[in-house]
């Protein structure tokens, strides 16, 4: 996303920066949830009845593994009325980020301008088989996310969402700011207290996984706003 979309974000993070904590307990957001094929039965419906109006979906994994559910979730997200968009599990080890990002594109991870897609996101997180860094330092790492993102936008015009954590991003990037005006930050951190710190110089985390659970299917997630704003990160 160019920085004058995440400007009015930005406003708006700025105006509630000053209000009393107990206002900004009660900002608005709207409810969504993040799912792959581990939940094998997903409840679509109950979750656009219950509020919620977004789901993104694991599309991919490196460069050689395609979700199994990602085609019947993302079917399934379409024909409730969901906004949807695909999500890459980033190995950095493994190849490099333009590479992987041509593998999400070519499986799910593309966006198009229909008011219902959200960008891709890319998940960059801690490696689950391994160093926590992938073996990569600091600016080892911030070029492989580097190439990723000048590869998405360069195919879609459209800067991916980048969800992390404090502690990964602090760790494994050096709490790297080169993506905080291009890429909206989905931030996990499991509480419900609030997002806690935000790393890489982004004002405010535009998504908040919030819990590892959700009563219809996979993680909850708070979209940091209204609804207008959710279909303007979604439209461009």
């Amino acid at each position: 996303m160019k920085l004058n979309l995440l400007l009015p974000f930005l406003a708006v993070c700025q105006s509630v920066a000053a209000l009393p904590t107990d206002l900004l307990d009660k900002r608005e957001t709207v409810q969504g949830f993040d799912i792959s094929h581990y939940q094998g039965t997903v409840n679509f419906q109950g979750a656009y009845n219950s509020g919620a109006r977004f789901v993104i979906i694991k599309a991919t994994e490196g460069t050689t593994y395609i979700d199994p559910g990602f085609s019947s979730h993302y079917n399934g997200a379409t024909s409730t009325g969901l906004i949807r968009g695909g999500y890459h599990f980033a190995h950095p080890d493994s190849s490099s980020g333009a590479t992987q990002a041509n593998f999400f594109l070519a499986h799910g991870g593309g966006w198009s301008g229909d008011g219902r897609t959200l960008p891709g996101m890319l998940d960059i997180e801690y490696n689950p088989n391994g160093a926590t860094c992938y073996g990569l330092s600091h600016s080892a790492m911030v070029n492989w996310i580097q190439s990723f993102v000048d590869t998405y936008h360069s195919k879609t015009s459209r800067y991916p969402l980048i969800y992390t954590t404090n502690d990964w991003w602090t760790t494994c990037t050096g709490n790297s700011a080169a993506f905080h005006t291009t890429c909206p930050l989905v931030l996990a951190r499991y509480s419900s207290a609030g997002p806690g710190t935000i790393p890489g110089g982004w004002p405010y985390q535009t998504i908040w996984q919030n819990a590892d659970t959700y009563t219809y299917g996979g993680d909850s997630d708070k979209f940091n706003g209204g609804l207008t704003g959710l279909k303007k990160l979604a439209t461009g």
